[in-house]
């Protein structure tokens, strides 16, 4: 095998590994159920390491998945048969599962592993399961994250990620909850839960609170991924879905605009616009479209308006920003988030001036989750820096500062009190 291409292998199959490993570990739970998910990790990752060895010398078979869902599955019964409790049901297991190359191929084609990420998607968000250990188990699992990444994207230490994951699965054996899809009378609340936690791996990659980027494309791309393997489902295509859909969309349309060349992040407003794709932007506008064919309003569809009024403006002076105010009254009626306060403030300010906002914001700020948010003292700091009261502007800036752990947000900051001198 040429040199050339044996230095070409290890970078294969790192790529492999991190954007297949959920879908072969969705699949081989499926098989080998609950009991055996530390097993199906471990041998997933035991199996990447032959491939690793083996693919060096006699190259890339013609079926990755294929070949590494074989391997790792053996390495699973050979571990069972070798363990006194798993020697009782191995035989039966092995009757069930093909044996055949062809049959191999057939169980790990891409609608069979589709259909086993669906079935996981729903399990790690099932109702019994905290919500934060739903997104640690979500991005373990079927992101192929690491502890220490998950620990940085959600801002918690290795231990409490390792005790999340742990309780989750936990909860999934000692609840027996089935891989099977979620009935007609438990769907909207199951797929709820699973909107939401898209959601937040989104946010997550969108805008990374702490570690070297301020910006994680991979967990944008792996929401947006799951969510594209929602819409392909007739159950699970709703409008809710396709609002979700859209929302992403529009804002991994701006993602290339969002950081300088050193890497710091752009507030909409120093965006260049020529970056956005547009192409995401149109199917970002199908999905929207779609997704007003049902009778009921999510806060995903006013979201969704919300950011398209954003990317169909020419220039942020342009921007309708009365009508984002009305889509943000219309959120809070069904959600009184503090973030949409915050935005809310935000739009007001665009359109009565600054003093208008500050009155917003002062209004808004008697939510304690919001008074302890940094963006909230930021926002009145720029507020008072528009307005011309500096000492203002700098107090609250500086209190800013010490609230975030986000050096990115920290720039940000130091940007705007380099503006008040």
């Amino acid at each position: 095998m040429p040199q050339t291409l044996r230095e070409s292998v290890a970078p294969l199959v790192e790529h492999f590994f991190r954007h297949e490993a959920g879908r072969l570990v969705s699949v081989l739970i499926r098989i080998f159920g609950w009991r055996n998910f530390d097993l199906v990790e471990d041998m997933v990752q035991a199996t990447l390491v032959d491939a690793l060895q083996a693919w060096r010398h006699r190259g890339v078979p013609g079926n990755p998945s294929g070949w590494v869902h074989g391997v790792a599955r053996n390495k699973i019964l050979d571990a069972l048969r070798r363990d006194k409790i798993g020697q009782r049901v191995v035989t039966e297991w092995a009757a069930t599962l093909p044996t055949s190359q062809e049959g191999l191929d057939k169980q790990f084609l891409g609608s069979a592993i589709e259909d086993s990420q669906l079935r996981m998607i729903f399990a790690c968000c099932h109702p019994r399961l905290a919500r934060e250990n739903q997104l640690a188990l979500t991005l373990k699992t079927l992101c192929g994250f690491g502890v220490l990444e998950i620990g940085r994207a959600l801002l918690v230490s290795e231990e409490t990620v390792k005790k999340r994951i742990q309780r989750a699965r936990r909860d999934l054996i000692d609840h027996e909850v089935s891989l099977d899809p979620p009935q007609d009378g438990d769907l909207a609340h199951r797929l709820d839960a699973v909107h939401q936690v898209l959601y937040l791996l989104f946010n997550e990659g969108y805008s990374s609170s702490k570690g070297d980027t301020a910006i994680r494309a991979d967990l944008c791309e792996d929401a947006v991924w799951l969510c594209h393997l929602l819409c392909s489902q007739p159950r699970f295509s709703t409008p809710a879905t396709h609002a979700l859909m859209a929302l992403m969309l529009f804002h991994a349309a701006r993602l290339e605009a969002r950081l300088d060349q050193h890497g710091g992040v752009l507030l909409m407003e120093e965006q260049d616009r020529a970056k956005w794709d547009h192409r995401l932007i149109r199917r970002a506008q199908e999905f929207l479209d779609r997704s007003a064919e049902g009778a009921v309003i999510s806060p995903f569809h006013l979201e969704g308006a919300i950011a398209c009024h954003h990317c169909m403006a020419p220039s942020y002076a342009e921007t309708d920003w009365l009508a984002i105010l009305h889509l943000y009254d219309a959120l809070l009626k069904i959600h009184r988030s503090p973030v949409y306060l915050l935005n809310r403030a935000i739009v007001v300010a665009e359109i009565e001036g600054p003093h208008a906002g500050l009155h917003a914001l002062r209004e808004a700020g008697q939510d304690r989750a919001l008074a302890q948010y940094y963006l909230y003292d930021a926002t009145i700091g720029e507020f008072y820096r528009r307005a011309g009261e500096m000492d203002e502007a700098k107090q609250h800036l500086e209190a800013a500062k010490r609230k975030t752990p986000s050096s990115h947000d920290r720039a940000i900051i130091e940007r705007r009190l380099a503006k008040c001198s």
